[in-house]
């Protein structure tokens, strides 16, 4: 079983302390969720695993590889993709040419392309509904599922989503949650960043709350879910 695993990660912007002695893990099969307010560090942490962000102390591992000092296409060719807040779909591309942008990493050398665009069509027929059309005339959904669809077809063996369901209708957000999840129990090793508490909560196995840059709570999201702290700021119960 292979850990995705942060220890004391301290990341910064200029002088302001982004990360704060951040440690969690994702082992594999596992659907683990971090929440928090804005500005808590949710973003930053995944840009951290990712290499967008360099950690000024502290390491992240994928299983005993040290991962913090690569470059964002060397993680990326470990398996470790994420899906950016705001979706970041290539606008002027159709639906099927964002797609087989996804599969950049393993192209020409493995596997069959034809595949595994018939299995993100199956999973978002509204995708293959419209594989013909430019990026920019989908829908905010249409677009999430989209850039989802991209990082599958980089087949990840850890799934980094940033914010999935941010500026969608709850109808919207209720069938991409029910899709994740759909993808974890089919294997997908999943780490979930989301405002949206009550929904990543009720999905994930694991949680971690952050707090100003700091891991405030963390344990099973069943747990979580009946805990003063977190139902009071983040479920407002």
């Amino acid at each position: 079983m292979t850990t995705l695993r942060l220890e004391g990660i301290e990341v910064r912007y200029g002088q302001i302390t982004a990360l704060r002695d951040v440690s969690l893990e994702v082992k594999t099969g596992e659907m683990v969720t971090l929440i928090g307010a804005n500005g808590a560090g949710k973003t930053t942490t995944l840009n951290a695993i990712s290499g967008f962000l360099k950690p000024v102390n502290g390491a992240i591992w994928l299983g005993d590889r040290r991962i913090d000092g690569l470059e964002p296409e060397q993680i990326v060719d470990l398996g470790i993709i994420q899906v950016p807040e705001g979706r970041r779909v290539f606008a002027g591309l159709t639906v099927e040419d964002n797609l087989k942008v996804g599969a950049t990493r393993w192209l020409g050398w493995r596997g069959n392309l034809d595949a595994d665009l018939d299995r993100i069509f199956e999973m978002f027929p509204r995708l293959q509904e419209r594989r013909r059309q430019l990026a920019w005339s989908l829908s905010g959904g249409e677009q999430q599922m989209l850039a989802l669809g991209r990082a599958l077809m980089g087949r990840p063996k850890f799934l980094l989503l940033d914010e999935p369901s941010l500026g969608l209708a709850p109808n919207i957000t209720q069938e991409l949650m029910r899709t994740i999840a759909s993808l974890n129990r089919a294997g997908t090793t999943v780490l979930l960043v989301e405002q949206d508490a009550h929904a990543a909560l009720r999905i994930a196995g694991r949680g971690y709350a952050l707090e100003l840059g700091s891991v405030a709570l963390s344990g099973a999201c069943k747990d979580l879910r009946e805990d003063p702290r977190i139902r009071q700021i983040y479920l407002g119960a």
